[in-house]
């Protein structure tokens, strides 16, 4: 089943909150790969900001709820990339 194109082109988030006893490592995988399987050039921040609004109020206990946030809470910091040769120096 197919979910919205602009957010979940191939439905896997929708379809991880209808699985019951669905784990946080398995809604981690399903994660990943949603993230995989957005288009080249779409703002994964705007979507996940998105698919927080669309499920998260409504199952706020599901796994996949979790995983949300804390992929919306790591879009918003990304992290220095690159060992010490991308360090600045002085």
């Amino acid at each position: 089943m197919k979910g919205d194109p602009r957010t979940d082109p191939k439905g896997l988030i929708q379809e991880a909150y209808r699985i019951d006893g669905i784990s946080s490592a398995e809604c981690r995988s399903i994660f990943l790969d949603w993230a995989l399987s957005l288009p080249e050039g779409r703002d994964t921040g705007a979507a996940l900001r998105l698919l927080v609004e669309r499920y998260c109020a409504t199952a706020p206990d599901h796994p996949m709820t979790k995983v949300l946030r804390d992929g919306l809470t790591s879009v918003a910091t990304p992290r220095r990339r690159g060992g010490w040769r991308s360090r600045p120096r002085d």
